[in-house]
């Protein structure tokens, strides 16, 4: 009797631990999702970066004071099942919402979203990238876009933005990297802005390093103080304009026919600089414009691997035609 009431005594204390033990646990885990504040509305600006894994966003809405527990949280989205559908963006949230609230909000309603756009992209590509990303008409960012100071990066962009505050977004960032020093030395140059970003877009499309812009921009400096004919083939592409066989705005191969395309962009027809820019440059290409390798070089061209070949003299460019391109 005495065994039979002992093992009794274990079983129950077993129970009463195992309830304990689930008591506690929920006490956590309601304690643990519950809002940090019922009281404080105040929005918070939460950023999750692209890349950013449930552990990450965890860590840094703990640190924000928006939730009780980074683990608690961990654990809430991947019995939500929702980790896969966490946004990249810019969230306004508050401490009034509790773990499982933040989680779906985290998963739609983001209200900024990240845009990329790339050094040498006409206006166009931009229009197309934005229409993609924002569902914003193309026609409706091109009435206003000026082409060459669409700052290429990566943007937070409101997904609510205008046509008119993205196109403020570039331009500003655009304005933040050409320095007031950059400025002067454009002026000391006896150029303008518009000259040098002009110059930097051929520069953007026809370098493809680092090493190789500053010195093609001396080539074109060359070509411009002897009053030579750029004959920049980036400039005939821009021309050319959108190639619906080759869905691209930039055509691949041109042919000799492609030099005779009347245009005012078309530098083998026309001497000096085009209108105006050709595409959006990045700051390398700007700064090569505007401090370029000084070299008695007048051609240049690219072999199929893209290496660039320059020359003093025309029979030395042909030379280059005949080895590389041949």
């Amino acid at each position: 009797m005495k065994s039979s009431n002992a093992v009794i005594t274990r079983v129950m204390v077993f129970l009463l631990v195992v309830l304990l033990f689930v008591g506690g646990s929920l006490a956590w885990w309601f304690d643990s999702t519950r809002a940090v504040d019922p009281k404080d509305t105040d929005p918070v600006t939460f950023r999750v970066n692209a890349g950013d894994g449930v552990r990450a966003i965890a860590a840094n809405l703990a640190g924000d004071n928006l939730i009780r527990s980074s683990t608690a949280f961990f654990v809430l989205v991947k019995l939500m099942g929702i980790e896969r559908n966490l946004q990249a963006g810019e969230f306004r949230l508050n401490r009034t919402m509790d773990s499982r609230t933040l989680a779906r909000e985290l998963t739609h309603g983001f209200e900024d979203i990240w845009v990329t756009t790339l050094e040498g992209w006409r206006n166009e590509e931009i229009a197309t990238a934005l229409a993609k990303n924002l569902n914003m008409p193309e026609s409706e960012f091109l009435r206003s876009a000026k082409t060459g100071y669409m700052f290429p990066d990566t943007y937070l962009i409101p997904q609510d933005a205008t046509a008119g505050a993205v196109i403020s977004i570039f331009t500003s960032a655009f304005d933040k990297k050409v320095t007031p020093q950059m400025r002067a030395d454009i002026k000391a140059k006896g150029m303008t802005l518009d000259d040098i970003v002009t110059l930097a877009s051929i520069v953007e499309r026809e370098g493809r390093t680092d090493e190789d812009r500053p010195v093609i921009a001396g080539v074109l400096l060359n070509r411009l103080e002897k009053g030579w004919p750029l004959q920049a083939d980036a400039t005939l592409q821009f021309a050319l304009g959108y190639q619906s066989q080759e869905k691209t705005w930039w055509k691949k191969v041109l042919s000799e026919d492609d030099k005779l395309v009347k245009s005012p962009y078309n530098t083998y027809a026309n001497p000096g600089l085009p209108p105006g820019p050709i595409c959006n440059p990045g700051i390398a290409a700007v700064k090569a414009a505007i401090y370029p390798k000084k070299t008695d070089y007048m051609f240049y061209l690219h072999d199929p691997s893209g290496a660039v070949h320059y020359a003093r003299t025309l029979e030395e460019h042909n030379a280059n035609v005949t080895k590389y391109l041949r």
